[in-house]
């Protein structure tokens, strides 16, 4: 499971428009996508009871509202939950959504960081960041950054991601220094330009920032 800030390129570029202020749903994973059935193909139909629910998803992509817009929806479920509905807490297209804001919920990431003192428009040390955050969850969490681009000095906090064992309890993720996971499927942050945070300073932009 990841949770996004509301696009960091926000800081730097201007396409964005009316972010949301605290942390958003980006997915849930699973680490292979092996056995995933591509032929199950994303009904909206059947996520109607959730559409109550307000869930933000946000890339460095783009920056839309997860159930208004159809295409994002679709691509979640047959990229990723084709894949997780081998796990029957996630066989359904309800399921997985469902668990996903549950997950969330429980997590509670924004309250979290901000009992920890963790706060916007500030820098950290990576490893401060870190050990926050298992002094909380009680696991290794995986922070990934925006490399620094251009005249960037430091890089940008953008996504913590949350692992879970197939029974989805709390787990350590994947050290920096494992060989990752193959597969597009395994790596979704890859493909929106992140990567696992480097040892040292980070910048924590403003959540609701924008240039325009």
């Amino acid at each position: 499971a990841s949770g996004s800030l509301p696009d960091p390129t926000c800081e730097v570029k201007n396409h964005c428009k009316d972010p949301p202020d605290y942390w958003t749903i980006h997915g849930l994973w699973p680490d292979k996508s092996e056995g995933c059935n591509r032929s199950w193909h994303f009904n909206p139909e059947e996520i109607k009871p959730l559409q109550t629910v307000y869930w933000e998803v946000v890339s460095l992509l783009f920056n839309q509202r997860f159930f208004k817009k159809h295409p994002y929806r679709k691509h979640e479920w047959e990229k990723h939950g084709t894949c997780a509905a081998q796990l029957e807490a996630l066989n359904s297209q309800k399921k997985y959504f469902g668990k996903s804001l549950d997950l969330s919920k429980e997590l509670a990431l924004n309250s979290t960081l901000q009992k920890l003192g963790i706060t916007p428009s500030t820098y950290y040390q990576i490893s401060d960041i870190k050990d926050a955050l298992v002094s909380v969850y009680g696991v290794v969490p995986k922070v990934q950054c925006l490399p620094k681009q251009g005249g960037e000095q430091v890089q940008l906090l953008a996504q913590i991601e949350v692992c879970f064992s197939k029974d989805l309890q709390l787990q350590n993720c994947m050290d920096p220094g494992e060989p990752a996971p193959r597969g597009p499927e395994a790596r979704p942050a890859a493909s929106l330009g992140l990567e696992v945070c480097k040892d040292g300073v980070l910048f924590y932009p403003a959540l609701n920032k924008t240039n325009h």
